[in-house]
């Protein structure tokens, strides 16, 4: 009998084409996803070396960290940023590697929105990006990983990456949310269970009755903030929600092939009495609407909670990260979130910028108007999201509303180009970094669902989504 796998093993085994010294596997790469701030900079050094791309065609570029996301936009907003997006349309020309540009039939976006929705992130498939959150793409039961420069450039050249094989570990949700809760106050839970490091050196496999029934998209803002536990794979096993949500898509099998290929991807799933090396229950019917005070995604409390007091932690190094954070965001020990004022809402980025997140955000704002002193952004994730939700009339909602409706991109997620969070202002973002800086110099973060973005954008402070509907402002 043959040893039960998970489906971590599975991929990895079907991906490893030899075995080298150190515990390093060489791994054979199907997907090399690019964008401009890593990728320019990595075909550059290509060259220097006088190496040619190994496989153009398994290669996928797009552009947007640094391309503006102002209406009307061509390339960047300042000249660095246009000259990365012209060098950027310009190599992948020479190269024949597929770009995913603005324009009439452009297909842009931000890179872990359009490789699902492209499908070109499949099951069964080895995906790679110089870029930490490729863990996106194992929502697809792909095995998806960030790689560094370096690596972007071997895998150019050679179309493998190398790779020391992790541990392996389940987190089960068990039960069901409660009305309300996201995908995104799941794995913020998690995070602020476990911490930031509390999924270093695992692959992380998100199991249980309460995922199975995320949709595809909030499978995807799961699996996206996996890096922030610390661990650079976060996986889904593929079951008919991914079947369906793939069946038509432009990059994805097609007719027969896709038929033949749900027989390849139906064995993907762990077997039933495969080991992990760790396992994690967290009971679903916990978890509260979630939004992080301090300057760590693990900073996080139910939005109704309290801020914690350093004194109460026992650790010596985390009581004094605990105290850093407070001084930086302005915040105090005790203290409610919904006593702090925000200057900025940003409802965007590669975790929750898609079309479902901007039909729940839309709900919250339909026929209400943005705070006095509030900016509001909306930056959908990719061109086909942007039109979709134009003509679902979500964008003049949002403009009614007095948001900014935003052209696709990273935008204030990155913090770059621009579009970026003033020193010492509050923004409650649906990205998924709150580090000092990372929104901007001085910039104050508060990570929150797309729903609790929007509501705190119409209240003028952090406030819950369910406050409006008990006020029978969301019809």
């Amino acid at each position: 009998m043959t040893t039960p796998r998970t489906l971590f093993d599975k991929l990895w085994d079907s991906h490893t084409i030899a075995h080298l010294p150190g515990g390093v596997d060489l791994l054979q790469v199907d997907r090399n996803l690019m964008h401009e701030l890593t990728g320019v900079e990595a075909v550059r050094v290509l060259e220097a070396r006088e190496l040619p791309v190994s496989n153009p065609e398994l290669t996928f570029a797009t552009l947007d960290h640094v391309i503006s996301t102002q209406p009307g936009r061509r390339a960047g907003d300042a000249a660095w940023s246009t000259t990365m997006v012209d060098a950027m349309r310009e190599q992948m020309t020479r190269y024949t590697i597929p770009l995913f540009d603005i324009g009439a039939d452009g297909q842009q976006g931000i890179v872990h929105v359009v490789g699902p929705e492209l499908g070109l992130s499949l099951p069964g498939t080895l995906i790679v990006c110089a870029d930490s959150h490729t863990c996106t793409h194992g929502a697809m039961g792909a095995l998806a990983f960030g790689i560094g420069s370096t690596e972007l450039v071997h895998v150019l050249a050679t179309q493998t990456v190398r790779q020391k094989k992790p541990k392996t570990m389940r987190v089960r949700f068990t039960g069901k949310v409660a009305e309300g809760v996201t995908a995104k106050d799941m794995i913020l839970y998690v995070i602020g269970t476990l911490g930031a490091a509390g999924g270093t050196g695992y692959a992380i496999e998100f199991a249980g009755e309460a995922m199975t029934a995320l949709s595809m998209e909030a499978r995807l803002t799961l699996c996206n903030l996996t890096i922030e536990l610390g661990a650079k794979f976060g996986l889904v096993a593929p079951d008919d929600v991914t079947f369906d949500y793939l069946r038509g898509r432009p990059y994805a099998p097609q007719g027969e092939s896709f038929d033949a290929a749900l027989a390849d991807w139906r064995a993907l799933p762990s077997d039933p009495d495969a080991h992990f090396d760790r396992e994690v229950d967290i009971d679903a019917s916990r978890i509260a609407v979630q939004v992080t005070w301090g300057t760590s995604p693990e900073h996080v409390i139910a939005i109704d909670g309290a801020v914690p007091d350093p004194i109460d932690e026992t650790d010596p190094s985390r009581r004094e990260a605990m105290q850093r954070a407070l001084d930086y965001m302005g915040v105090h020990a005790g203290q409610h979130l919904d006593e702090l004022a925000v200057d900025r809402v940003f409802i965007g980025s590669c975790t929750n910028s898609r079309i479902e997140d901007l039909q729940a955000a839309a709900r919250i704002v339909d026929g209400q108007h943005v705070a006095n002193g509030v900016t509001a952004w909306v930056v959908p994730g990719s061109l086909s999201v942007a039109r979709q939700a134009e003509q679902e009339g979500l964008a003049e909602i949002f403009r009614a509303a007095g948001f900014d409706w935003r052209e696709p991109g990273c935008s204030m997620c990155v913090g770059a180009n621009g579009d970026v969070v003033g020193r010492g202002e509050r923004c409650v973002s649906t990205s998924n970094r709150n580090f000092i800086g990372r929104q901007g110099p001085g910039a104050r973060t508060h990570l929150a669902s797309p729903a609790v973005a929007a509501a705190s954008a119409l209240a003028g402070h952090i406030a819950s989504p369910a406050n409006w509907r008990s006020q029978g402002v969301v019809r």
